[in-house]
């Protein structure tokens, strides 16, 4: 399933699909009046809730493509007949992709993803890139920074990348209630951005990978070379994805900080 972020490549590797769109949902349902999918002969891109609602669905709208036809629609009771007890009802419109209609989702997601909350992860490291394979599934949008080429190289391939020679520009430009994240391969160069970052007071979110040597390094550096401030450094998360796993794995410390960000963002 993709991310709707790629919506343009979905429709360039599936030209011929349908949107497959809940019209109307009464009682219990999976998913609300409004959300739809895309549904190619081999692939989905989206989802209208999963289970055998959205097998039925994307079965119609395959059975749609292959007799040739441009519409359809259908009403399914949630209930055990299908496998799902919700108990609610959904009517589902199907039409097939047409130019107009085409454009119309692209600028749907293109409104969409432009209001999602920005997160800048500042490194392309281990941890980086597993904290944006991470954020890629939430309703974010992920930019991975580093002033590395071929570090970037390596990024996971549905994550926005930023190549740049002065990360804490991209601290400046970013808009209100971002989150920033340092997991960069440089002490020194965490500290620049992370001061950077502490310096606006309208960042959602501000962490920084580390130990507690590392924390307390950067607390004596930030008040005394800084002019910082307690009360600025005190929204200072570090180290990312506080909990009481001792587990130090990129995947681990990934999913904890995601879920981090995502609380932090109100998400």
């Amino acid at each position: 399933m993709s991310r709707e972020g790629d919506i343009r490549d979905f429709i360039r590797h599936n030209p011929i699909s349908v949107k497959v769109e809940i019209s109307a949902a009464e009682g219990s349902t999976p998913r609300e009046r409004g959300a739809w999918m895309l549904v190619s002969p081999t692939e989905l891109f989206l989802t209208i809730g999963g289970g055998q609602l959205e097998y039925m669905a994307a079965d119609r709208a395959r059975a749609m493509l292959a007799e040739n036809r441009f519409s359809d629609k259908m009403s399914v009771p949630l209930g055990p007949e299908i496998g799902q007890c919700c108990g609610g009802r959904v009517e589902i419109g199907f039409h097939r992709l047409d130019k107009n209609l085409t454009e119309a989702l692209v600028a749907e997601l293109d409104i969409k993803l432009a209001a999602e909350p920005h997160v800048y992860l500042f490194g392309a490291g281990h941890v980086g890139n597993a904290l944006a394979r991470a954020l890629a599934l939430l309703p974010f949008r992920a930019v991975l920074v580093d002033t590395r080429a071929d570090e970037l190289e390596h990024a996971p391939t549905d994550v926005e990348t930023c190549l740049t020679a002065m990360p804490e520009y991209v601290v400046r430009e970013a808009p209100a209630g971002s989150a920033f994240v340092m997991l960069t391969h440089d002490h020194s160069l965490d500290f620049l951005i992370a001061a950077e970052a502490l310096s606006r007071d309208d960042a959602a979110y501000v962490g920084m990978i580390g130990s507690k040597t590392k924390c307390e390094t950067f607390s004596r550096w930030f008040m005394k070379q800084e002019n910082g401030t307690e009360k600025r450094l005190e929204r200072l998360i570090c180290p990312i994805g506080r909990s009481d796993l001792d587990d130090k794995r990129p995947a681990v410390i990934a999913g904890l900080a995601a879920a981090e960000i995502l609380q932090a963002l109100g998400c």
